[in-house]
């Protein structure tokens, strides 16, 4: 889906969610839609400020989050940054591959797959959190 599309579909997401993509939350989303992969806050800092000017880091921290909150980006703690996600109309919890060569990123759903996992930590007694993981390896077009 392209920028355009997406942005619109984010709208009509977070319009049925009952919130709203201000225009400050849309205009993060869409710096992060810029980016190939994994993007960091401070780099979306320094692109809002080049269109902005002056703003300030709890301003960008706060819409990230929201975003995350609304299932349109994906936190991606192992990498210290953020990733759109590509279907957020479902409730998901994803394995994010990552090419250690060119940093392409992929987003899979892997629902059924945790299932098991969940399986054998009730069977421990242990109750997993929502689970994002992700994986590092090469991708298709690096592997050749």
């Amino acid at each position: 889906m392209d920028s355009i599309h997406y942005l619109q579909a984010a709208e009509a997401h977070c319009e049925r969610r009952g919130c709203k993509l201000t225009a400050l939350r849309k205009q993060v989303l869409e710096l992060v839609l810029r980016h190939r992969g994994v993007v960091k806050a401070y780099q979306v800092l320094a692109d809002l400020q080049k269109e902005r000017g002056i703003a300030a880091p709890p301003t960008v921290y706060r819409a990230l989050d929201f975003l995350v909150e609304q299932g349109l980006l994906h936190r991606v703690d192992a990498l210290n940054g953020f990733i759109v996600c590509d279907h957020f109309e479902c409730q998901h919890e994803s394995m994010i591959l990552v090419c250690e060569t060119c940093g392409k990123v992929q987003e899979v759903d892997v629902m059924a797959a945790l299932a098991g996992l969940r399986d054998v930590a009730a069977a421990a007694d242990f109750s997993l959190s929502s689970q994002n993981l992700m994986l590092t390896g090469l991708c298709k077009a690096c592997r050749v």
